[in-house]
C-alpha cells in the first residue's frame, strides 16, 4: 500500500466548456491509463491534490481511489496554464506492482548554502534523472547533498543514495556530474570606476531665439 492517497471520480464532462466548469468548481480534470487498458477520464479535488503533493512529492506511488477501487498509480505528467501558471490537467499511469516502471524524477539539491559563497558558485548540471524499478521501490525524492563538495570534487550520479539501491536502475553514467563548484568570473571594473557627470541645463542662460 502506498503512503500517498487520493480520491478521484469518473467524469462524464468532455469538451472545453465542461472542463472549464470543473476548474471553476475546484476540480482538476485528469486521465488514468495503463497498459492494454482503456483510458478513463477522471477528476480530482484541487486542494486534496496539492495537499498530497506537499506531503509526498510528485513522484510518489499513489493509492488512487476510484469508485471504491484502490488503483496504484503515479503522476506521469502535469500540465500548467502557460499564462496563469495554475495546474489544469494531470495524467496518471496505472501500475502493476509486479512490473517495473520507468520514470524521470527531479533532482533536489540540499546543502547549497554551505558551498555557494562569494568565492565559489554552485552549478547544477543535471536537473532530473531517469530510473526504472518496481512500484514499491520508487523513491519519494532524489536528493543530492552537495555540502561536502569542493572545486576539485563534483557531486556525481554515483554519489546519490539511490545509486546504492540495487533494486533501482539508473540510466546515467555513474561519473556524470550532477553539481560542480566554480570560481566566479572576475570582470574588469575600470569603466565602472569612471562615472559620467550628467549635463545640467542652467535656466536663464539659454538664448531666446523666438520673436
Amino acid at each position: 500500500m502506498a503512503d500517498a492517497k487520493l480520491k478521484a471520480e469518473i467524469r462524464q464532462e468532455i469538451g472545453k466548456n465542461h472542463v472549464k466548469h470543473l476548474r471553476d468548481n475546484n476540480f482538476i480534470p485528469a486521465v488514468i491509463y495503463g497498459r492494454s487498458e482503456e483510458t478513463k477520464n477522471i477528476k480530482v479535488d484541487e486542494r486534496d491534490f496539492h495537499k498530497m503533493i506537499k506531503a509526498h512529492g510528485s513522484s510518489a506511488l499513489i493509492d488512487l481511489e476510484i469508485e471504491g477501487e484502490k488503483v496504484p498509480a503515479i503522476i506521469k505528467e502535469m500540465q500548467n496554464d502557460p499564462v496563469k501558471g495554475n495546474l489544469i490537467h494531470i495524467d496518471f499511469q496505472k501500475l502493476r506492482m509486479d512490473e517495473k516502471v520507468k520514470m524521470t524524477l527531479p533532482i533536489t539539491i540540499v546543502g547549497r548554502e554551505k558551498v555557494d559563497t562569494p568565492s565559489t558558485i554552485l552549478v547544477q548540471q543535471l536537473d532530473e534523472i531517469e530510473i526504472e524499478c518496481l512500484p514499491k521501490d520508487i523513491p519519494q525524492a532524489v536528493v543530492a547533498d552537495v555540502s561536502n563538495i569542493d572545486l576539485n570534487t563534483p557531486f556525481f550520479v554515483e554519489d546519490l543514495e539511490i545509486y546504492k539501491n540495487k533494486d533501482i536502475t539508473i540510466f546515467r553514467d555513474p561519473k556524470d556530474a550532477i553539481a560542480i563548484l566554480t570560481e566566479p568570473t572576475r570582470q574588469q571594473e575600470s569603466e565602472e570606476d569612471t562615472e559620467e557627470t550628467p549635463e545640467v541645463e542652467v535656466i536663464g542662460e539659454k538664448e531666446d531665439t523666438e520673436e
